[in-house]
């Protein structure tokens, strides 16, 4: 079985730095691939990825270190599955709320008699070795995201679920749940005691805390608090920045 980086980063106390792709494209993935982060992963709820775009993505990730990712469009059994079939080594789940949908995500990612996904790994069996589906279940890394106040009054039974390896914070929506400005970064009071709150709990429940970052200065604080996982940038967002950096340049 092909290791999973996540997993040996996690051994070893160090954290994940994972890039975000929003651009439905494998040569942009490829690219994004080559530069050394940890893992990338493709977006399928937000921005305009569809599956077939995400599998030919996958592909061009697999020819690097790189860990490929999905981050699935809602918790729905059919799309988890074949994310999985594809060859996405993790997956994050959006608006995981109690606990019996971080139960649902779970069985779904799993293989009988562990869960219930329906057994089928087209690609993933070509491309993570020929013992994938005696491996798949303790290979898997599941996210379940914690982005609402309703998630968060559940949180201790959320964290409890077996086979649940890591949450993911989203901030704005977090953010926005809970009255407050919906930012990444540079968050209000009341939120950010609330991603500490999800910090601490994780920890103490043995499950890996990520979070999604606009930028590095506030990953690395966020590392430095003990959080194992680390979203900073897209592919869309750099192509912005570097645009506006050289034009601002030229232009001045």
């Amino acid at each position: 079985m092909k290791e999973n980086r996540l997993r040996t980063l996690w051994k070893q106390d160090r954290a994940v730095v994972n890039g975000w792709l929003a651009i439905p494209d494998s040569f942009s993935a490829e690219v994004m691939a080559r530069q050394g982060w940890d893992s990338l992963t493709v977006d399928l709820q937000h921005g305009v990825v569809d599956y077939q775009r995400m599998v030919t993505m996958l592909q061009a990730i697999s020819t690097t270190d790189t860990l490929p990712m999905v981050r699935v469009p809602w918790l729905e059994p059919g799309i988890i599955m074949k994310s999985l079939d594809a060859g996405a080594q993790a997956l994050i789940c959006p608006m995981v709320n109690t606990r019996e949908e971080a139960q649902k995500f779970v069985a779904w990612t799993s293989y009988a008699p562990r869960g219930t996904r329906s057994f089928g790994p087209v690609r993933a069996g070509l491309v993570l070795g020929a013992d994938y589906p005696e491996a798949a279940n303790d290979h898997i890394v599941r996210f379940a995201m914690i982005e609402t106040a309703q998630a968060l009054d559940n949180l201790e039974s959320i964290l409890s679920v077996e086979g649940l390896d890591a949450i993911y914070i989203g901030p704005s929506d977090l953010s926005l749940s809970l009255g407050c400005k919906p930012t990444m970064d540079n968050v209000e009071p009341k939120a950010a005691q609330a991603f500490e709150h999800i910090l601490a709990r994780a920890q103490a429940h043995g499950v890996v805390a990520g979070i999604h970052n606009a930028g590095p200065k506030a990953a690395r604080a966020r590392i430095e608090r003990g959080f194992r996982f680390v979203t900073v940038g897209s592919d869309a967002r750099m192509l912005i920045s570097g645009s506006q950096e050289l034009l601002g340049a030229m232009r001045a």
